[in-house]
């Protein structure tokens, strides 16, 4: 073996490495992401504690989850309204979204508001009794 095919290999096993290693960290710091992001969606918290703040919001009929926690988001309740939507998606109350104008609080969890924003609205007969 000359010294050019010496050097040609070692190089080649530097740069093999130096591609597996990287390869390596983008699938661990990948994982992580989806983990936490994972993590987040049985686990998220309100906002704020304590009181919180009231604000109204406006839920339209034929609003998708993903359209309801875009503008949860945009109002401050919560905080990332794809996770929103994932989170209807497993909960029991998918599909459930009732339009209406509701009182939210930043206080609430993302099931909180789900829960708020999928009860069945109380027809005249039930308040009367």
């Amino acid at each position: 073996m000359s010294i050019k095919e010496i050097i040609g290999s070692t190089v080649q096993i530097i740069v093999k490495v130096v591609l597996f290693a990287i390869i390596i960290m983008y699938i661990f710091r990948a994982a992580v992401a989806v983990y936490d992001y994972g993590y987040r969606v049985f686990t998220e918290e309100a906002i704020s504690t304590g009181e919180g703040r009231i604000i109204s919001v406006s839920i339209e009929g034929g609003q998708s989850a993903l359209d309801v926690g875009k503008m949860l988001e945009e109002k401050g309740l919560i905080r990332d309204g794809r996770l929103f939507m994932i989170q209807e998606l497993l909960s029991e109350n998918h599909g459930n979204i009732q339009p209406g104008v509701y009182d939210l609080n930043t206080s609430m969890t993302a099931q909180e508001m789900l829960d708020v924003i999928a009860a069945e609205p109380e027809t005249d007969e039930e308040a009367e009794e």
